[in-house]
């Protein structure tokens, strides 16, 4: 039987605000439990599953590649910490990973084993060689996730003496975790057990008390609590509450596990509160006081015996404060930990290096920052002086991306970092700190006749309306011809979030096909510094947009693509992009793929009981008090400015349980667009329909779920 497109009720529902009046009708697929938006859902799904049968095979061809391409018995370099080396494996079959660990051989060995090698008995395929005495599978997440459609692992924390873990699972998909603990010298669970918790767990020092943190009713992590272990979950105690609604709160601990931190931050604002470990039921004292526009972090350094913290803040250029010129890409300073105001500067601001992270070891800190639209890595040696000289890490490729891996030793002779690029598999290094030697461990397998030198990766720029010169990151094979091809450009461009360069196994099967996959790093992001993200937020949105249109109409107007052969793609907050760039130029595009889009923007965030709301009015402004915000944020909304024009073919992915982007949003997007625009282009919405923000779980749910998407691409660019 034939399925026709479905065709939702309108039930006209007004919204006033500021004068305004907005007629919404599809409000009413927002009741989730009503058996009739169920049946829509699934009329939905149905029809795009009967438009889309004719991928099938291209589905099933695209899933078979990417299975070929991955090594799927494989597992992580391990990492030494403590007595162990903690390492992940996963095997031929199994949907999820095992965490496993085998005992350090001597106090000086840091090389990590070669646990290579073929099973041993009474373990399945590949999961635990021969040459692993004495392995231990702390965590089976395929047997955890037995008998759900499914599953997400959230905090794996293990105590500094290496005998406890602390653990928790979602298995529906909305982000609530339940916490539970095991003694791992016996393997047996202990009987306590902590429900509609956030994902993280973070030990003492003692071993003997964990925090954790609950989540509000519009699921923003609020409120620390201190667990002891072997107490009943009623007795745990409320150590931090956060009740303004514009705050999210974290937890966590210095490298040096000396200091528990609880941290509260705004998208403009962050507070730090600490207390030393081996005193969990002290009380927490602040760091410095957050200072509205003020943002701050703090890491613990023992500079010539000196116990200091390390404050990276955007507040005044000269120090501390918010008096004259703000250091809007970071600075760091030095300040003892007793009078963390009284600060010196050890870097200073500068207007083109975003920094972003400092790690603090015994003998040296790790500075993270960006430069160019690329990360970068540099050593800070400490010496009985004090700080040395800090040397930048230096690698060969036009685009890559580097960072730090697992190090969770306070004292180690060696740096665990990665790298990657477009075109380079994930590679793990150890950096020898005393000779400057890289010490490659491993180099993500890829299966079959990969070869990197069939592809090749640059950088393009594309200039906006106002100027402004968008970065563009592109890979092809090298032997696509010149000339209009098939292309993918995918954005994302908020929350100061950067794109950076990586490889993705799943890509070939694009790449291979003769597509070229062109990154848009449009403004929003963090890929050029703060004023990056400052020029695509609030009240300079409509900049994330515009750069997406300029960019696309570069490939265009070079002659890399043409519209008939364009796709855009973006999902989340990257899906608010995807829905207005169709408002915007629809003629440039054949096809958008959105991904949980956040196409309902307006209506989402003039409802502070919604998931997230209130937090999120730092970035995209307050339109319940703010008239002007109100009205800027009406001029972009996708699902407002839907009209009646041509627009091109729509695949719309969702998940009904998502928590940060309702399914309501897409479902009401594409009800307005199959209601309203002309043209005879398709329209699909695929719902997931026991998921959450992340989509599907196990891997190969995921790569059937990207194996759907890629034959809809090729379909889209003409590349089939």
């Amino acid at each position: 039987m034939t399925v026709t497109p479905p065709i939702a009720k309108k039930v006209p529902l007004e919204r006033t605000h500021h004068g305004d009046t907005f007629v919404d009708n599809y409000e009413w697929l927002r009741a989730k439990e009503d058996p009739e938006v169920i049946a829509h859902l699934e009329a939905e799904n149905a029809y795009t599953e009967q438009q889309t049968a004719g991928l099938e095979e291209l589905r099933g061809k695209i899933f078979d590649e990417i299975k070929s391409r991955t090594q799927e018995t494989d597992l992580s370099v391990p990492t030494r910490m403590g007595d162990w080396w903690y390492y992940s494996r996963t095997i031929e079959g199994k949907s999820y990973g095992l965490q496993c660990r085998c005992p350090v051989a001597s106090p000086d060995d840091w090389t990590p084993p070669d646990l290579s090698g073929p099973a041993s008995d009474g373990h399945s395929a590949g999961s635990a060689p021969a040459k692993v005495p004495n392995e231990q599978i702390l965590l089976d997440s395929n047997l955890e996730a037995e008998g759900h459609s499914f599953f997400s692992l959230g905090a794996f924390s293990i105590s500094q003496d290496g005998n406890l873990l602390a653990y928790s699972t979602d298995t529906e998909g909305d982000e609530r975790y339940t916490l539970r603990f095991k003694d791992l010298r016996t393997g047996e669970m202990l009987p306590d057990e902590i429900e509609k918790v956030s994902t993280g767990a973070t030990w003492s020092i003692d071993h003997g008390h964990v925090f954790y943190q609950t989540v509000d009713e519009s699921w923003r992590p609020d409120t620390v609590w201190r667990h002891r272990l072997g107490t009943p979950s009623s007795d745990d105690v409320k150590v931090f509450h956060e009740p303004d609604e514009s705050y999210w709160v974290g937890f966590g601990s210095t490298r040096s596990e000396k200091y528990l931190m609880i941290w509260v931050g705004s998208k403009i604002t962050s507070e730090c509160l600490v207390l030393e470990s081996e005193n969990p039921e002290g009380e927490f004292r602040v760091v410095l006081p957050r200072v509205a526009g003020v943002e701050y972090s703090v890491e613990h350094a023992v500079v010539k015996g000196e116990d200091r913290f390390l404050i990276q803040h955007n507040g005044s250029v000269n120090g501390w404060g918010t008096e004259g010129e703000k250091a809007e890409n970071f600075l760091l300073a030095d300040a003892p930990v007793d009078d963390p105001s009284n600060q010196t500067i050890l870097i200073p601001h500068r207007d083109d290096v975003r920094l972003e992270d400092v790690d603090a070891f015994a003998d040296h800190l790790v500075l993270n920052y960006r430069r160019e639209a690329l990360t970068r890595l540099a050593i800070w040696p400490l010496g009985a002086d004090g700080y040395g000289e800090y040397r930048e890490l230096e690698f060969e490729e036009e685009l890559f991306a580097v960072g730090t891996g697992s190090n969770p030793e306070w004292k180690q002779p060696l740096l665990r970092m990665v790298y990657t690029s477009f075109i380079t598999p994930g590679q793990v290094y150890d950096y020898d700190l005393s000779t400057g030697e890289l010490l490659l461990r491993k180099s993500q397998p890829i299966l079959g006749d990969f070869d990197a030198n069939n592809y090749v990766q640059h950088r393009d720029w594309a200039v906006a309306s106002d100027g402004t010169r968008i970065p563009l990151s592109i890979v092809v094979r090298k032997d696509v011809p010149q000339g209009p091809a098939p292309t993918l450009l995918y954005g994302y461009g908020s929350y100061e979030a950067s794109m950076d360069p990586g490889f993705s196994v799943a890509r070939l099967s694009l790449l291979d096909r003769g597509i070229v996959f062109v990154v848009a790093h449009v403004r929003g992001g963090g890929e050029m510094g703060r004023h990056w993200y400052e020029n695509g937020k609030t009240l300079t949105k409509k900049n994330t947009f515009t750069d997406f249109v300029a960019a696309a109409q570069h490939l265009i107007d070079t002659g890399r693509t043409s519209p008939k052969h364009l796709v855009a793609d973006g999902g989340s907050a990257g899906g608010l992009l995807m829905g207005a760039v169709a408002n915007l130029a629809p003629e440039l595009f054949n096809g958008i793929l959105a991904n949980v889009p956040f196409v309902d923007p307006l209506t989402s965030i003039l409802d502070p009981s919604l998931p997230l709301t209130v937090i999120e009015w730092d970035e995209w402004g307050n339109p319940l008090a703010d008239r002007e915000v109100y009205k800027y944020m009406k001029s972009y909304s996708p699902y407002e400015n839907v009209e009646a024009k041509d627009y091109p073919s729509i695949l719309a992915i969702t998940s009904i349980n998502d928590t940060r982007v309702l399914y309501v949003e897409p479902a009401k997007w594409v009800a307005a667009l199959r209601a309203t625009k002309t043209g005879d282009s398709e329209l699909l919405l695929k719902t997931e329909m026991s998921a959450g923000h992340g989509g599907v779980s196990g891997r190969y749910e995921k790569w059937k779920e990207a194996a759907f998407e890629y034959a809809w691409i090729v379909q889209q660019t003409g590349a089939a």
